[in-house]
């Protein structure tokens, strides 16, 4: 398994790779895990049926805080060489990834990549939208090269061979709702953002990053304060925005970012969360928000559309129209005691969207591409 993000990072890919390593070795299966080396100190695991090769690493621009793997292609073309894998699975498309997609090729080693992240969207965001088309180009040679592209959701699976990428299957996302849970609400957290026991809080869990459209959390907020003032808006996450949303959001308390048990309960301890990205090829946090029982405002796409129906479980707004997703977080400061029932039946809902089922659809998915890379992995039937 190749990546370029691996826990201590967080971030979505980062932990959902993580869920998967581990669910693999739970299974009985021996794994390498190939990754940039994330500080000086960085040294690899070796365990039982488990070992790391570490890679040299630069940081990402703007992104301080994470690693991407230089081009490797000779490294590992040594490695495999002398303990063959029977598949190599890669998670992200950066010079660590695309070294290993040259070497398994070379190797002529069975393939399964992940696509995880929609860069060919982030372009509008960083002014340069006109690298769309090219980004987009390079992404589908990439993922075209492999035996198998896995995506999160069958919508994302329709889109992306409408672009002509080909041989996708969809394995999911899931949750764990032991972990995040409304059990976890806190009053005393509650009471360090200035929140009384009626008082409503909004919540948004993100990377501080301009394609997470954080503009439109804070009118939002903004808008549901007109109408509530006692409203609290509560940012978790960090990124190039961190300095930014602590000197401009006045009234907001920004956490930044917070991890395992402090992250579940301030999710838990939210009444409303708000969730206007639209550049996800998922979005874990909105699993994370529905195990937390909180009333979720998002766009209809991607994880809110699979997992989310309007008026019962959340409530959805048409993608990317600001006014009705304006209008939906508006109607949570109105009618507060419907964001509870909302969140209850998205918790409902959460406890089924478990990583143990997808564990098994991601095992099933490298075991169908390991035998042959060649008739054995026809593309399947992204309609059905």
């Amino acid at each position: 398994m190749v990546t370029e993000t691996y826990p201590p990072e967080v971030n979505g890919v980062a932990r959902t790779i993580n869920v998967m390593v581990e669910g693999l070795r739970e299974r009985g299966h021996s794994l390498q895990l190939v990754r940039p080396r994330q500080h000086g100190a960085d040294r690899p695991a070796t365990e039982n049926r488990f070992e790391e090769l570490l890679r040299p690493g630069i940081s990402v621009p703007r992104y301080a805080q994470l690693k991407m793997g230089i081009p490797s292609r000779g490294a590992l073309m040594r490695a495999w060489s002398q303990a063959r894998p029977d598949l190599v699975h890669i998670a992200t498309e950066g010079p660590l990834g695309w070294s290993a997609l040259s070497a398994a090729r070379a190797l002529k080693l069975p393939v399964v990549t992940d696509f995880h992240t929609n860069f060919h969207a982030y372009s509008k965001h960083y002014g340069i939208r006109w690298l769309s088309r090219p980004i987009t180009g390079y992404l589908r040679h990439f993922h075209n090269r492999a035996d198998c592209t896995l995506v999160p959701t069958l919508e994302l699976a329709h889109q992306l061979a409408d672009l002509r990428f080909e041989r996708l299957r969809v394995v999911g996302r899931g949750v764990n709702p032991e972990v995040f849970n409304p059990a976890c609400r806190s009053p005393e957290l509650r009471a360090r953002w200035g929140a009384g026991a009626d008082t409503l809080v909004v919540l948004c869990v993100s990377r501080f990053a301009p394609e997470k459209n954080y503009p439109l959390v804070i009118e939002a907020y903004e808008a549901m304060r007109r109408l509530r003032p006692d409203t609290k808006l509560v940012l978790v996450g960090d990124g190039p925005l961190l300095d930014e949303l602590r000197r401009g959001s006045v009234g907001c308390v920004v956490a930044g970012r917070r991890v395992n048990g402090e992250l579940a309960a301030h999710y838990a301890s939210a009444d409303v969360f708000l969730f206007p990205s639209v550049t996800e090829t998922f979005g874990n946090v909105t699993l994370e928000a529905m195990a937390s029982g909180l009333g979720i405002v998002a766009y209809d796409y991607a994880a809110a559309r699979q997992h989310l129906e309007h008026g019962r479980s959340a409530l959805l707004a048409p993608f990317d129209d600001r006014a009705a997703f304006i209008a939906q977080a508006e109607r949570l400061a109105l009618e507060p005691h419907l964001a509870r029932e909302l969140g209850s039946a998205a918790r409902c809902v959460a406890e089924n969207v478990t990583w143990e089922h997808i564990v098994r659809d991601f095992e099933a998915a490298l075991i169908d591409a390991a035998p042959a890379a060649g008739p054995a992995m026809e593309a399947p039937d992204v309609a059905a």
